[in-house]
Order: structure tokens, then C-alpha cells, then sequence
């Protein structure tokens, strides 16, 4: 069961008039101990949708879930930060989640719904989980599943409740989903760099295996084949999707003398941020000697040496978008499923 104000006092050892002020965001309580509140009303499975609002009109359709499933960790942050909104708490700590997470607390405005908040971990009881928000009375799962392999679906497939999937997708599977067109989006990074630099370009493939990514190989190599190049002439190192983890990779392979290319495509900012910092280190300048283009348009792009060209998704009209379609599907008992794919496009900086 979930906890409830009284017993999540008791826990934190405040009064039950604290516990109030923080989940409704009242003034009372210092910043830091409405922050320790709503973390652990999060982490306890507090029911936000008991908090009232009587300045919110129409009255409430129900509550939401945003799933935010969390696997090897290599993309999904582990230690989430959380700030409270009208509807629910918003993900903080890693620009592309908490773009994504504040466009869905945005549709879940517009379609009047309470949002809930909740990581769930490969080993978590899910089922249990799931059966649990079902009993109070959630109306549909926006399910995050950047991290997700088919098999980790089928929980949420037979829950009973309406699944939109976003950032994921499975043909085997009959399911919503709002993802990036990722072939695309690489498909013209990669056709940029040939442009730019009229060399054959290289490849920063994470060495974690996820969906996406493999949708960006396809967008590459499509590119690569487009230009009359050979698909196997193209340099491929595998490295971390981190920037301490890609930096420590591409030192290794500048040490080890392997073959560089004139120019990259990284399979996300952070592979190609560290990626250029292991460079520009070992002494290559970018972009006149090597040219690198990102993927998803992170804040840091702008402030790194020399700024990072890089493809743009836009994360919080992908959050709309998936509560739109939730509420579609909640409203419909005939909806054919459908596959969203959000369009993307380059962002030209410094960097190529």
C-alpha cells in the first residue's frame, strides 16, 4: 500500500503540518526539507493525487504514472532529483528526462490529469507494483523505456492498464509508443560531416546495446552508403554513452595507435564530449582536424571547447505528445495502436 502523510511524518520525524506545507508546496518549510519530503514521499509510493488544488479547473480525470524503468543505468540516471508541480514531482537531474518529464506534467495539465512519478528497477516486484496503482485508481503508464529489451515489457502489457511506451520501440509488440526518429536524425549527422569535410566518417557506437542506438547505426550506415562510400572502411570505436566513461574509452584507443577517422558521429553528446576531450588532449584540434556531431542537443553542447554541432530532439513536445496519446487511448475502447516518431534536425555549432 502506499504511504500516507501521517505515517511518512512519523518516518521523517516532522509534523504532520510539514509533511502538508512540502507536499502542497506552501511556504513553511525550509527548502531542504521539502525537498527530503517530496524524495521520499516519491520513493515510499506516496499517492500524489490526494493532494488538493482548488484552483484547478475541471476537476481532475485521475492520475497518470511515468514510469521511468531503470536497467543497466548506463543512460537512465540512478539518483533522481525531484520538484513539485501542481500535478505531481518533475526529474531533475539529467536535462533530457527532465525536458521530457516537465512535457508531460505540461500535457497532463492540459488534459487534466494528476501525475505520479516513480523509478522502477529490472528487480523491483513489478507486478505487485503495478497491481498496487492499480487499486488506487491510475488511469494509464507512460512508461519510459530507453533501457527496456522486449522481455521487460510484458509486465505492463498484462497489467490492465492503458501503456504508452516512449523511447522504445518493439515490432513483435502490439503497443503505444512516442519515440525519436533516430534513423533519421543520424542519417543527417552523418550526411553533414560528409559535407562538411568530404571524408569518410567514423563512428562513436556506445558500447551499451539499446534501442535507440542501433536505430542511429542504421541512420549511418544508410548515410555512409548514400554517399558512395564502403560501409567498412568506416572507423568504429565502442565506447562508454558517459562523459568520464567515452573519455577513458577514446584515451585508451589514442594510446593504443589504433587508425582515427577525419571525423564522427557520436551515438550521444556525452560519448562525443568526452570523446573530444580525450582528443583535444592527445593534441587534435577540433574541427580542423577532427570534426565531431553529437545526438539529443544537451545543455553542455554550448559550453563546451569548441561547441558541439549535434542533432536536436525535442524532448518535452515528446512528453505532450505521449500523454495525448494516453488520453486518447483511455477515452477510446476501439484505438488502434500507433507508432509516434518525432522528427529531429541539426543543430550546426563549432564542432564540425
Amino acid at each position: 500500500m502506499s504511504i500516507t502523510a501521517k505515517e511518512l511524518a512519523k518516518q521523517l520525524n516532522l509534523s504532520e503540518a510539514a509533511i502538508s506545507m512540502a507536499l502542497n508546496n506552501k511556504p513553511g518549510v525550509s527548502t531542504l526539507t521539502r525537498k527530503r519530503v517530496l524524495q521520499a514521499a516519491v520513493s515510499a509510493g506516496y499517492d500524489f493525487s490526494r493532494i488538493s488544488n482548488t484552483n484547478e479547473t475541471p476537476a481532475s480525470n485521475g492520475t497518470l504514472y511515468f514510469v521511468i524503468y531503470r536497467k543497466n543505468g548506463a543512460v537512465v540516471p540512478n539518483s533522481p532529483v525531484y520538484t513539485h508541480t501542481e500535478h505531481g514531482v518533475l526529474v531533475q537531474d539529467v536535462p533530457f528526462f527532465s525536458q521530457l518529464s516537465e512535457g508531460i506534467d505540461l500535457g497532463c495539465r492540459h488534459c487534466h490529469y494528476y501525475l505520479n512519478i516513480s523509478y522502477i528497477y529490472e528487480n523491483d516486484d513489478i507486478e505487485a507494483l503495478l497491481s498496487e496503482w492499480k487499486r488506487l485508481g491510475a488511469k494509464g503508464i507512460l512508461l519510459l523505456g530507453t533501457e527496456m529489451e522486449e522481455h521487460d515489457i510484458k509486465p505492463f502489457t498484462r497489467c490492465g492498464l492503458p501503456v504508452v511506451l516512449i523511447d522504445n520501440y518493439f515490432e513483435a509488440l502490439n503497443l503505444d509508443c512516442v519515440t525519436i526518429n533516430n534513423l533519421q536524425g543520424a542519417y543527417l549527422a552523418t550526411d553533414y560531416l560528409i559535407k562538411q569535410t568530404h571524408a569518410q566518417p567514423g563512428y562513436l557506437h556506445s558500447s551499451y546495446i539499446i534501442t535507440g542506438f542501433e536505430e542511429r547505426a542504421d541512420g549511418f550506415y544508410k548515410a555512409i552508403r548514400k554517399s558512395g562510400m564502403s560501409t567498412s572502411r568506416s572507423v568504429v570505436h565502442h565506447l562508454s554513452p558517459t562523459v568520464d566513461g567515452a573519455y577513458g574509452d577514446m584515451k585508451a584507443v589514442i594510446e593504443s595507435g589504433d587508425e582515427l577517422a577525419r571525423c564522427y558521429f557520436a551515438d550521444n553528446d556525452l560519448i562525443a564530449a568526452g570523446a573530444m576531450r580525450a582528443l583535444s588532449e592527445a593534441g587534435y584540434r577540433i574541427p580542423e582536424d577532427i570534426s565531431v556531431i553529437g545526438f539529443d542537443d544537451m545543455p553542455m553542447c554550448t559550453y563546451i571547447t569548441p561547441p558541439l554541432s549535434t542533432v536536436h530532439v525535442p524532448k518535452q513536445y515528446m512528453g505532450e505528445i505521449a500523454v495525448k496519446r494516453l488520453a486518447e487511448i483511455i477515452n477510446s475502447t476501439s484505438a488502434s495502436h500507433v507508432k509516434i516518431e518525432i522528427s529531429t534536425e541539426i543543430i550546426k555549432r563549432k564542432s564540425c
